[in-house]
This record gives structure tokens, C-alpha cells and sequence, in this order.
């Protein structure tokens, strides 16, 4: 028996349930705003259940295995024995927390969860799709619609997901059992967060890169304390290459890659994980229907209010573009419910921060040295190693550095680039100092605590003025 098609009405339909859709459907729904969240798999997204939250769970526990074991310069003599099985599970009950909470707080701000696959029937209705046999349909008739689909894996040809050797990154997490060596095709962030964590768990990992180094994007002094860190836990890189085909062999399979001359290396392997990148979803949301079309990059463009082309329908997150950041996704939003509901909101793109959970970690935020030459700005710039930062030293980690650029004439600060312990904690107070408009002297007057990690970014702004204490100064 098929129910029937069921109509219902609602102020704002809100069409993917991850860190941009559920921030927007809280929002309009704290702002008074009958509000409808249609997810097709879990509340919380990708973010919360494959990608973000697991990965820093299986980071972290990677870490403390590592860590223990190589301690002997502490004083600490450890040979731990790892369950992988068990930090799976351990994994997955922090993910089961996060999950739950969300669809919580999502009830507790009056938001109608729906599950089902979300797609445009006109102007002003979705059809919503429920999962099951026998389960139908129902439309959702809407004032203004938020799409936030997210993205999902890109999948390179000769390397379908759904072959046995062949993992994504979500795929990669869930593996209750390791294997014995993965090659790696990608030396993105994604790819060098999980060979770390492959190889702090014991497993030979191979990484295979188009490119001629780790962390495309990132300036190579960034790049290079994790991939000296890489190599000393054993990674194997191989740059210049493109991954072509797999077939098996023996126990395995070969994984076969060709140079630009074409030119093919082979790496024997029993597991391939391709991490090249993701890509927007907006295949499932019949555009058609409803006038709008993807660019050439497959998003949906949108104003600093995160609005389409098509008046009452808004894309937030990584369905609208780079950078595709949960934070940035959250932001808009957030953004979106306040249009939407008629209040003054507006994007501002000029502090978003990145981070990298590498091991040295990597974190970016505002305009790199060049970049903010090519703006106009004569930049200054001021930086402090964490080899010279008490803190550091006593957590045995000491690679690295904080650098600070500013504008020479005002002082301003334009960016700032970290390498190194908790960057991605340290990056939150230097884009706080350029969304508030802050000077190299209001960073470098402010008391930071003693001994910490932070200390190091008042440093920075000190050497960019010229009177840093525990570096040498220009």
C-alpha cells in the first residue's frame, strides 16, 4: 500500500539538515518563523556523522596511541595496544551524541524535522520523497526555501566507491578492522588528516599527488613541517602523478598512476582511499523546476545574502561555494533565517578561517603576504617560532610558527598563517582582531597568559613591530 501525497504549508523550507541547514532552521525558528528541515540521511550532515566530528575523534585517539608510544624523551616508556574496533565505537558514540542533540535542539526551537529525499516541484512547493516501500510522498508548499545539500565525495574515473579496495574518506572512518597498507590518492587536507591517522595506527601508507607537494593552497612554508612530520611517520609520498587504474593481484591490488608523459608508476596495496576533493549535490534537487541552473564549478550562486537568482529560494554552505567550511556553512545560515525574518543581515567574507588537523596543525585566516600586496597594501609582517615559546617546549612540540601580516601605514591586521600545536585554537583570536578592525598594537598590548600557546601571536605582532623579546628582531 502507497500513501498517498500529503500537502503541507510552511513559512521557510530548509532542504539538507547539516551545519548550515539546522543553524538556519534554529534561526528562523527562534525569529518566529514556521519552519520545515527535510534530510535525506542524518540530522547533522556530513559534517556531524562522516566528516568533521569522526575524523577529530580518530585523530585524537591516533594521538594519544602515538603519543604514549613515543614519549621516552619525557621519561615515558609505553607500548600501547590499540582496539580499533573500540575507538570505532567510541567514535561513533560521539558522533551519536552530537547527532541527537541536534535534532533536540532543532524541536526545542519549534522546527518540523521531515525525513526524506527534498526536490523542487514549482516556484513555491518541494516534493518530498520518503525512503521505504510503500512510504510515498508529500509536498511542501513554502514562503522561501534554504538549499543546503552540502557536497559529497568526488569520485575520479577507475576508482568507483562502490568496488571493494576502494574507500572515501567516510568509508575510511568506519573500518572497524585496518588494513595493512593504503594508498592514499590525494594530498589535499582531507588525505593528509587520514594518512596521519593511518600511519599513527601502524598501516604503511603510500600518498599519490598530481601536484608537486603536500596541501595544495597553502603557502609552502605551511606545507612543509607536515610533510617533514608525514615522512617521519613513515609516509611515502609520490608527486607529479595521477592515479590512472587498480586491478587485483595476489592478496591486493595494484594501483597504477601515470606522470605528465604518461609514464606509469605501480604500488602494491590491499586498500585505496581517494581524498581529491568534494563536490556541491544539487543533482537531487530538480533546478529545473524551479529556474535556477549551477555555474561552471557545479554551485549555486548567490549575494551576501545568500540569496539565488530566483527571489525566494537561498543556497548556503558547500552547495553555494568555496570555502566549503562547516563554520562558513553555519554563518550563512544563520544569515539566510535573519533575511528571511526581515532583519539587517549580511555576509562578510573577510575573516573565515581554515584549519588543517594535521600533525604539525595548519590554520589560516584574512590575506596571506602577497595576496595583501596585490590588494594595494604595503604589508609588514611579524612572526614567532614556536621553538622559542616556553609552552611549546613543554609539550614537546615545537614545530612551527605564527605569522601576522598588516598593513605598514595603518597597522591593521590583514591575515595571519599558523603552523604548528593547537593552531587551529590559536587562529580564533587573530580573526576576532580583523573582524573587530584591531591594530598590530592592540594585538601586541593585550596580556596574554604566561606560559601558553597564545603568547605566541602577541609575539608576532610585536616582532612585526619591531620589538619582539624572545626572537630576533628584523
Amino acid at each position: 500500500m502507497v500513501v498517498g501525497d500529503v500537502s503541507t504549508g510552511t513559512d521557510v523550507a530548509v532542504v539538507g539538515g547539516g551545519p548550515g541547514g539546522y543553524v538556519a532552521a534554529i534561526r528562523a525558528g527562534q525569529l518566529g518563523l514556521d519552519v520545515t528541515l527535510v534530510e535525506m540521511d542524518a540530522y547533522g550532515g556530513t559534517c556531524l556523522n562522516y566528516g568533521c566530528i569522526p575524523s577529530k575523534a580518530m585523530i585524537t585517539a591516533s594521538d594519544v596511541a602515538h603519543d604514549a608510544a613515543n614519549a621516552e624523551e619525557m621519561g615515558v616508556y609505553a607500548d600501547p595496544e590499540v582496539d580499533v574496533g573500540e575507538m570505532v565505537d567510541w567514535k561513533d558514540g560521539v558522533v551519536d551524541q552530537l547527532t541527537g542533540g541536534v535534532e533536540k535542539l532543532c524541536k526545542a526551537n519549534g522546527v518540523n524535522l521531515m525525513e526524506g529525499r527534498a526536490e523542487f516541484a514549482g516556484n513555491d512547493r518541494l516534493r518530498v520523497v520518503h525512503g521505504g516501500e510503500g512510504q510515498g510522498s508529500e509536498t511542501i508548499e513554502y514562503e522561501h526555501c534554504v538549499v543546503a545539500t552540502g557536497s559529497r565525495p568526488i569520485e575520479i574515473p577507475g576508482f568507483a566507491y562502490a568496488d571493494d579496495p576502494v574507500l572515501d574518506s567516510r568509508q575510511a572512518l568506519a573500518m572497524d578492522d585496518l588494513p595493512d597498507s593504503v594508498v592514499v590518492v590525494g594530498a589535499g587536507y582531507i588525505g593528509m588528516e587520514l594518512s596521519t591517522v593511518l600511519a599513527k595506527l601502524g598501516v604503511d601508507v603510500t600518498v599519490v599527488e598530481m601536484l608537486d607537494d603536500v596541501l595544495p593552497g597553502y603557502e609552502a612554508d605551511l606545507a612543509r613541517p607536515v610533510k617533514q612530520h608525514a615522512e617521519e611517520l613513515g609516509i611515502d609520498f609520490h608527486f607529479g602523478l595521477a592515479a590512472d587504474h587498480w586491478e587485483e593481484s595476489g592478496d591486493g591490488v595494484v594501483v597504477a598512476a601515470e606522470d605528465e608523459d604518461g609514464d606509469s608508476t605501480e604500488f602494491e596495496t590491499e586498500k585505496v582511499l581517494v581524498a581529491v576533493g568534494r563536490e556541491p549535490v544539487t543533482d537531487t534537487l530538480n533546478l529545473d523546476a524551479v529556474g535556477l541552473e549551477p555555474n561552471d564549478d557545479g554551485f549555486l550562486e548567490t549575494d551576501d545574502r545568500a540569496r539565488t537568482s530566483v527571489e525566494n529560494v537561498f543556497a548556503i554552505g558547500d552547495v553555494a561555494g568555496e570555502p566549503m567550511l562547516a563554520h562558513k556553512a553555519s554563518k550563512e545560515g544563520q544569515v539566510a533565517a535573519e533575511v528571511i525574518a526581515g532583519e539587517p543581515a549580511a555576509l562578510d567574507y573577510q575573516a573565515v578561517p581554515a584549519a588543517v588537523f594535521t600533525d604539525p596543525e595548519v590554520a589560516t585566516v584574512g590575506l596571506t603576504e602577497d595576496e595583501a600586496g596585490d590588494e594595494g597594501f604595503e604589508p609588514v609582517v611579524g612572526k614567532f617560532p614556536f621553538n622559542a615559546s616556553g609552552r611549546a617546549l613543554t609539550t614537546g612540540e615545537t614545530d612551527g610558527f605564527v605569522r601576522v601580516v598588516a598593513d605598514e601605514d595603518s597597522g591593521f591586521l590583514l591575515g595571519a598563517q599558523i603552523v604548528g600545536p593547537e593552531a587551529s585554537e590559536l587562529i580564533a583570536e587573530l580573526g576576532l582582531a580583523i573582524e573587530m578592525g584591531a591594530t598590530l598594537e592592540d594585538v601586541a598590548s593585550t596580556i596574554h597568559t604566561h606560559p601558553t600557546l597564545a603568547e605566541s601571536t602577541m609575539e608576532a605582532a610585536e616582532h612585526a613591530l619591531g620589538h619582539a623579546i624572545h626572537t630576533l628582531n628584523r
